[in-house]
């Protein structure tokens, strides 16, 4: 009894301690990526927006794990260039808050979206979703269509799959304790690992040297964002289940564009089958990774704006 007691301290001794790495690595990140514009209320919601440019407002959502410097600078200003850009962190990433209801379901979140769009006074904006982002963007469309005027999509996750990325696999902590793994033993872990998982994520492309920093990777290794991102993730199959079965009705342009190369996501199932069941989506495929606009931020820029939707 005596030995499990003091086992029970040392455990006890190891989260606590586990607990305030945690929060001394989040006020690092903090540091290292500040904030890049304001905090909007919209209504119940409060996002982290971030503007550039004038014209035709473009809405940039960002994917798992992200934040919305994942949209590389270069991309932004390329596209700034005659169009409002607007980018923002989806709800509990980055410095966006949790919803107020705590759910993680991207229904809810395109509820948020839809009443930050008014917020905005945003008239009919392109959403530009790239990954998790993607499957957003999809489902603003599908529960708000009057509110968004096209769809430009950038390796979308838009089908339910049976199996979780590798790379992903630690998210995978049962509901009820996101929140105590997420504050305690996640971020030494993620820490330690960032590097190979970063490397998976990019495959075959090279990770960038300045990711971390100026792609808003080091926010991904807070409490909070580790926490969103495992709920994002376990809810991820059941959002696409009940997606899916609206693509014939979606009556909008929907564009998709993929790297042949993606670790992440196949584009045979997450592009090819996806176009097909929308009515007019178009999908161009090219030569690339996952993180297409990181990596060919320009080539990115120039492909959205090919695919624009026509006045």
């Amino acid at each position: 009894m005596k030995a499990l007691g003091i086992a029970g301290l040392l455990l006890a001794g190891a989260l606590i301690g586990a607990g305030l790495f945690s929060a001394r690595a989040a006020r690092k990140a903090e540091r290292q990526v500040p904030m890049d514009g304001r905090l909007v209320d919209a209504g119940p919601y409060r996002f982290h927006v971030a503007e550039q440019g004038k014209g035709k407002p473009l809405l940039l959502i960002h994917g798992l794990s992200a934040q919305l410097r994942s949209f590389a600078q270069e991309m932004v200003d390329e596209l700034a260039k005659d169009h409002r850009v607007i980018r923002i962190d989806r709800p509990g990433s980055g410095y966006s808050p949790a919803l107020p209801s705590g759910s993680q379901h991207l229904a809810d979140q395109a509820d948020a979206v839809a009443a930050l769009i008014d917020a905005l006074g945003l008239e009919k904006p392109v959403l530009v979703g790239h990954s998790l982002g993607g499957a957003l963007s999809l489902h603003v469309a599908a529960r708000h269509p009057g509110k968004v005027g096209g769809l430009v999509l950038i390796a979308p996750a838009t089908q339910p799959v049976d199996t979780v990325p590798e790379v992903f696999r630690g998210l995978m902590v049962p509901l009820p304790l996101i929140g105590f793994v997420s504050r305690t033993i996640a971020v030494p872990l993620g820490l330690a690992t960032r590097d190979a998982v970063l490397r998976e994520v990019f495959k075959p492309e090279l990770v960038p040297p300045d990711f971390v920093i100026e792609g808003g990777g080091a926010l991904a290794m807070r409490p909070s964002n580790i926490a969103a991102a495992a709920g994002d993730i376990q809810l991820a199959r059941t959002d696409a289940e009940e997606m899916v079965e609206r693509y014939p009705e979606l009556s909008l342009p929907v564009a998709i564009l993929y790297g042949r190369e993606d670790n992440i996501l196949d584009y045979r199932i997450h592009g090819e089958r996806t176009a097909a069941q929308i009515p007019g989506a178009r999908l161009t495929l090219v030569e690339g990774g996952h993180m297409l606009p990181y990596t060919q931020p320009l080539e990115t820029a120039l492909w959205v704006r090919s695919v624009l939707p026509k006045e």
